[in-house]
């Protein structure tokens, strides 16, 4: 980030603002006559003008006359409204594309500020992984803050790899770090030793807690909360965002890749309550999202559409968020003092950046953007770390029973919705000692193959309703794992498509017949593309596509499979060990009886 001193007092800084207030010395940039939303007291001020020295705010007001000299660049803003820089309150900015490419989107949409989640980049380097991603997002044109990995895998291999606490604890002394991310309720609620002392550590130095509770109620959730989880961004009903409010955390609105609730949620409008608490957060923005709908802009665009009062829907997305995370000192408003993060809107109705101003700069104006983003280059040593010993072979994929048995009743997981799964107990046949998939019945195998720690350690099972009729598709883009899943009609095809992410060093396969479909690389720690958004884009559409030919019902392949490995959705998940029940917090074994 530019300059730690942007958090810190600059005495000489802070005097030049004062002396440009006072009318004693010119500003740098002067934003004439706009109409100014003030977030601290929620009025709309007509006729106001801003005055920026640097990259911080010197002056809010009508006497500014005397501080606009000749140096001074003037932007007219009558007849239009000024607006904080909008922050997303929970994301994930490290997964799929680069830092500088959602940067290159954000900013000129209005979007000044991230809090983004550490994960994807700890599961596969751990500290050394984080602390490339700090370097990634210093000196941007845009403010990203993070928090740390909670470590709260399906994995056993993955939490052998969790940060120390005294390792965690030196990364909470970082001003770019502002908490501890989001901890899955059933870990915590069970005691984790690990995660209970990473809440410690994170309270210890005075930083906020991520909650994570989908499916939490009444005594589990007050459990949770009274261990010092702050927030949430799961809620999605007004009954689940009213019974967070009342704990005293902070909700966020979820309007995302994964989910998107402000619909489901916008009653919440008319609820007679205190919206200090309300934030927004996209949980992740997809490259199909952000190229076509934008990206914070467009949330806070769908509440008032929905109905939120304009400027309860921006405070949600400027001064809340910062408030929360103990920015407000520095964002989220437009005052003095404050970084110079304004954005310049038609009116209040319409969200729609025509100047966006951050660190005091002019970096996008009607879309374009003007200052580019820093592209970081990751050390070779952290983009190769997929190593499995051998190529794969259709046996690999082989489930066998031991005895002389005829049938078995095997647990499945059964895909219900795009995102959720549940438990299915089938009987199946036995064949030559060998249980095998039904295309008929929609069963399909399923493998995690740990590709960095143990490469090659495989687990094969079962899954109901991914809907392959021949094929299979592998990725190694899945969340809080280091493995490779791969789904498939046949193992012949699940082996051809494992190796061949194998060769891309990590990415996307699908593969029919012996045949590429279509594929997507992915070699920054298998996860994350150098490509611009926009091809990324168009490679997911091949991806989709090709699933679709293939029988896939789902309308987003990759953000289906990717979740299979995580403990933040119910019910049934996988990873290289087995089968994981949400529920048991525990793993669950293959065979029933």
């Amino acid at each position: 980030m530019p300059g730690l001193s942007r958090y810190t007092y600059d005495e000489e800084r802070a005097r030049q603002l004062m002396k440009v207030a006072l009318g004693e010395s010119e500003a740098d940039l002067a934003i004439v006559g706009g109409d100014v939303v003030n977030v601290y007291t929620g009025e709309v001020i007509t006729g106001d003008t801003v005055l920026i020295k640097g990259d911080r705010i010197a002056y809010v007001g009508r006497n500014a006359e005397q501080s606009i000299g000749s140096n001074t660049q003037v932007i007219d803003a009558k007849g239009k409204t000024l607006i904080p820089g909008l922050i997303d309150g929970h994301t994930h900015a490290n997964f799929i594309y680069s830092i500088s490419e959602l940067i290159r989107y954000a900013l000129p949409d209005g979007t000044t500020g991230v809090i983004t989640e550490a994960i994807d980049f700890a599961v596969n380097w751990g500290y050394a992984g984080i602390i490339e991603f700090l370097k990634s997002i210093r000196n941007q044109p845009m403010k990203i803050y993070l928090t740390l990995p909670a470590w709260t895998t399906t994995s056993s291999i993955s939490r052998e790899q969790a940060l120390s606490t005294d390792k965690l604890r030196r990364l909470l002394k970082r001003k770019e770090v502002v908490g501890l991310g989001e901890c899955y309720w059933g870990p915590v609620t069970e005691g984790e030793p690990q995660v209970l002392d990473y809440i410690a550590a994170t309270r210890e130095a005075g930083k906020k807690i991520d909650g994570h509770t989908t499916g939490a109620k009444d005594n589990k959730l007050q459990g949770y909360a009274a261990l010092g989880i702050t927030s949430c961004h799961e809620p999605t009903t007004v009954e689940e965002v009213m019974e967070r409010l009342r704990l005293g955390m902070f909700v966020l609105i979820r309007e995302g890749e994964t989910r998107r609730e402000l619909e489901a949620v916008a009653a919440i409008k008319d609820e007679q309550v205190d919206f200090r608490q309300l934030g927004f957060s996209t949980d992740g923005i997809g490259p199909w999202q952000i190229t076509t709908d934008g990206y914070m802009a467009f949330v806070v665009q769908k509440a008032i559409d929905l109905g939120f009062n304009p400027v309860t829907a921006i405070q949600m997305a400027t001064l809340n968020t910062a408030q929360h995370f103990g920015l407000d000192d520095f964002i989220g408003g437009i005052a003095p003092g404050k970084c110079a993060d304004i954005v310049i809107i038609p009116d209040l109705t319409t969200i729609k950046a025509e100047y966006v101003i951050s660190n005091g700069q002019v970096v996008a104006r009607n879309g374009e953007l003007l200052i580019q983003p820093r592209k970081h280059v990751f050390p070779r040593s952290l983009k190769d770390n997929i190593r499995l010993p051998r190529k794969l072979r259709a046996d690999d994929f082989a489930v066998r029973v031991d005895g002389n048995r005829k049938k078995v009743k095997m647990r499945v997981i059964d895909q219900v919705t795009e995102l959720v799964t549940r438990e299915a107990v089938i009987d199946m046949p036995v064949a030559q000692g060998q249980v095998s998939l039904d295309v008929s019945a929609d069963i399909l195998k399923l493998a995690a193959i740990e590709r960095t720690f143990i490469p090659g350690k495989t687990f094969v099972g079962f899954i109901r309703g991914i809907g392959l009729k021949r094929g299979a598709i592998a990725t190694s883009v899945v969340w809080d794992t280091t493995d490779i899943i791969a789904v498939g009609a046949s193992e012949a095809d699940m082996a051809q498509a494992v190796n061949r992410v194998v060769e891309l060093k990590g990415g996307m396969v699908i593969c029919a017949e012996g045949k590429i479909l279509a594929e997507m690389a992915m070699p920054l720690s298998g996860m994350l593309s150098p490509q611009p958004v926009e091809i990324i884009g168009q490679q997911l559409t091949q991806i989709q596509q090709a699933a679709s030919s293939i029988g896939c019902p789902w309308p987003d392949i990759r953000l289906t499979l990717c979740i299979l490995t995580t403990g933040a959705i119910p019910f049934l998940r996988v990873c290289e060990d087995g089968l994981f029940d949400l529920r048991r917090n525990g793993l669950v074994s293959l065979m029933v009886d």
